[in-house]
């Protein structure tokens, strides 16, 4: 998409137009030497902020305050939602969890995905249900944050829950 260029001051070819002051007030539909005459007086540009109306919709500003408040528009980073992962394990401790529980809500406020993992080892293998215990006591927690988008699952010496931010 080619970028437009935003008409300024003489550019602006069609007469009249549709005037807003720099107060934001609608001034009216005046000829654009009136216009002209006013943004000069105001020491400020007569701008083009909507050409495809008719009349075309001017504005009295600082030019390059517009282009610069444009421009940091264009530059600010959208947020791509990445899958964020907490590995934890039947025996790990309940202050381990708590601090674990507290970085997903930090992944999930950030609007990160957030995959629980328990992790299960030798002999824990005989002992799922511990594991269970732990994967419920960390949805739980998280469930003011987070809502469960694919639930606790057992899938080969592991358990696998997926939250996404509300």
């Amino acid at each position: 998409m080619p970028e437009v260029k935003t008409r300024i001051n003489e550019q602006i070819r069609i007469s009249p137009v549709r005037v807003i002051g720099a107060d934001g007030a609608q001034l009216g539909i005046i000829p654009v030497d009136q216009a002209l005459t006013r943004a000069r007086e105001a020491d400020l540009d007569l701008v083009e902020v909507a050409p495809n109306e008719r009349p075309p919709v001017c504005r009295i500003m600082d030019f390059g305050k517009y282009k610069y408040e444009k421009n940091k528009k264009s530059h600010q980073a959208t947020h791509h939602p990445k899958t964020k992962e907490i590995r934890l394990r039947p025996k790990t401790g309940e202050h381990d969890i708590d601090f674990k529980v507290k970085q997903a809500k930090g992944f999930l406020q950030h609007k990160d995905k957030v995959t629980v993992k328990v992790v299960f080892r030798g002999r824990e293998l005989a002992h799922i249900d511990e594991g269970k215990k732990v994967m419920e006591k960390v949805v739980a927690e998280l469930a003011e944050v987070g809502k469960l988008e694919s639930p606790p699952q057992y899938m080969a010496k592991q358990m696998i829950a997926t939250l996404t931010p509300k």
